[in-house]
């Protein structure tokens, strides 16, 4: 087998992941990788420390997807169809795959800002070191940001419980 295509079985599913946390769409998601390996395939020889191509992957996913926003703030598109798309767990414990589920969909409501590094780090499991790197800012904005985006998270994840609560009660008093 090729060094590409032992590159792309080693980290396509990882990187499609972090793809899909920031696009939030399995076709955007989809074009971002495809779009990182077509770069890979250009320029990749030029990175002389292989141990480095996740990182360099990472880096230049993350990149695009940057790249991507900044032209579609200025030239938006319009969906017209709109796709539920939803990653199945095969966890043995479905309330826990079902928490982990709900804070995915209240992860994807987070800005950017918050996001990626949440997600590079709680769903990639890179280090601070490798964030900062993936990102290109300091290792303190990393640990900042991901502390931050977990207390945004934790007030989102209270927030919708709440609002469960009182969905529940008002059922139950009109039924009542």
């Amino acid at each position: 087998m090729s060094e590409f295509q032992d590159l792309v079985d080693q980290h396509y599913q990882a990187l499609y992941r972090f793809a899909y946390s920031l696009a939030k769409s399995p076709d955007r998601a989809a074009d971002l990788v495809q779009q990182t390996f077509c770069i890979w395939a250009q320029k990749g020889h030029q990175l002389k420390d292989r141990s480095k191509a996740k990182t360099w992957l990472f880096t230049t996913l993350y990149r695009e997807h940057l790249g991507h926003a900044r032209r579609s703030n200025r030239f938006p598109e319009t969906d017209l169809e709109e796709v539920d798309y939803h990653l199945h767990s095969h966890e043995p414990d479905t309330s826990r795959g079902l928490d982990g589920k709900r804070a995915v969909e209240l992860l994807q409501r987070l800005d950017e800002t918050f996001r990626a590094p949440l997600a590079l780090f709680f769903l990639q499991q890179h280090s601070y070191k490798e964030i900062a790197a993936i990102l290109d800012v300091p290792i303190g904005t990393v640990m900042s940001r991901i502390s931050r985006g977990k207390e945004q998270l934790r007030n989102k994840m209270r927030d919708d419980a709440e609002d469960k609560i009182i969905n529940m009660e008002g059922k139950v008093r009109q039924n009542g």
